[in-house]
């Protein structure tokens, strides 16, 4: 069986795991992306198209554009419906995305050809995109009876919405951000995928103990409510040391979770209910991580390793883990269990498959 990945982008190392996991299964795998990732993971076969990227410029003036339209929230602003449905907001958009297809169709079309992409099995299609906006390829694939997954994360749900040429021909949609399950009428769970074999948590803490925050996005993550946080609470106490993880590569993220002993992820879910791959790497790392998770959340996953945080609660939570160490170590513990349980490769690939055998993909 051969398996086809296309995607904006290989946003946090996914699309890697995914294919390292369809090998090890026997099948074949390929990934394509249509620019680089600014945290440098493997950008597989990537198209260097122009017209989209993730320049803080490009980002801004997006922003400014929906704010026309949207409201003061812009591209933040949640839409409505069941599913909410992309449609352009103007003549200017709608004249952009057809040159912008136009211009695409000059690298893409040859790109199908030479790759012979007609011939793979399965279509994966991250962010529920393919190609072209008016979904032209979507529409071969069907013609050739080809299974079609679209998988979304998050705000391209939230608040773009389904491309209704690509959602009506999608055969299976999956998603890891369980808000997500009550934005679409055809979409099931599957817990994000992470190698957590390639790390040894330690259990042991540091002195001072050390507390992190990595952000992409401050307002997703409620971080101008996290940082004064934490940074009173260092300035107050001399046994703790905030480390605040912005506008670094992911290596470097990574190595400084390392030498952390807790991790905090959001509050106020603006970017999702709960946790996503920053907590994933966290908790196999071994750390003790807080989040917020809603009620929904907590109901889903009872077993989970997390503490429960509000932004009111925040400061005071973290001073009783600071206070009570051996807790800090059992939450330390449960999570690298729980994330082993959950969203080892082995477990998500299995799973996977699981919805392909139902849909009679094999």
């Amino acid at each position: 069986m051969k398996v086809l990945y296309i995607s904006p982008e290989n946003t946090v190392g996914t699309l890697s795991l995914w294919k390292r996991a369809h090998e090890e299964l026997g099948n074949e795998c390929s990934f394509i992306t249509l620019y680089p990732s600014k945290q440098q993971y493997d950008k597989g076969i990537c198209l260097n198209l122009p017209l989209i990227h993730t320049s803080p410029w490009y980002i801004k003036s997006r922003h400014l554009y929906y704010q026309q339209y949207r409201g003061k929230l812009g591209d933040y602003k949640e839409k409505n419906g069941f599913p909410p449905i992309w449609q352009p907001n103007s003549m200017f958009e709608n004249w952009y995305f057809g040159f912008r297809d136009w211009l695409w169709h000059f690298k893409i079309e040859p790109l199908i050809k030479k790759l012979k992409l007609l011939e793979y099995d399965i279509f994966h299609l991250e962010w529920g995109l393919e190609f072209y906006r008016d979904g032209r390829f979507v529409k071969r694939l069907k013609e050739l009876n080809k299974p079609i997954v679209c998988t979304y994360h998050g705000q391209d749900l939230r608040t773009r919405g389904v491309i209704p040429q690509i959602d009506k021909y999608a055969s299976l949609n999956l998603t890891s951000e369980l808000d997500l399950l009550q934005k679409h009428p055809n979409i099931n769970y599957l817990f994000l995928p992470f190698d957590t074999k390639q790390f040894l948590p330690s259990y042991q803490l540091n002195k001072p103990i050390k507390v992190c925050h990595s952000t992409t996005n401050r307002h997703y993550k409620g971080s101008n409510t996290i940082i004064p946080i934490c940074e009173k609470l260092a300035s107050e106490n001399e046994n703790v040391e905030f480390i605040l993880i912005e506008n670094r590569s992911h290596s470097d993220t990574l190595a400084i979770k390392k030498t952390c002993d807790i991790f905090i992820d959001q509050v106020h879910n603006r970017g999702g209910w709960g946790y996503g791959m920053n907590s994933v790497e966290a908790l196999s790392l071994g750390l003790c991580c807080v989040t917020e998770l809603v009620n929904e959340y907590v109901e889903f996953i009872p077993d989970h390793p997390f503490v429960n945080i509000t932004g009111d609660n925040l400061l005071n939570t973290l001073k009783n883990l600071i206070d009570n160490s051996t807790k800090i170590l059992e939450y330390k513990k449960k999570a690298r269990e729980w994330v082993v349980n959950k969203h080892d490769l082995t477990y998500t690939a299995e799973k996977l498959y699981e919805y392909y055998h139902e849909k009679g993909w094999l």
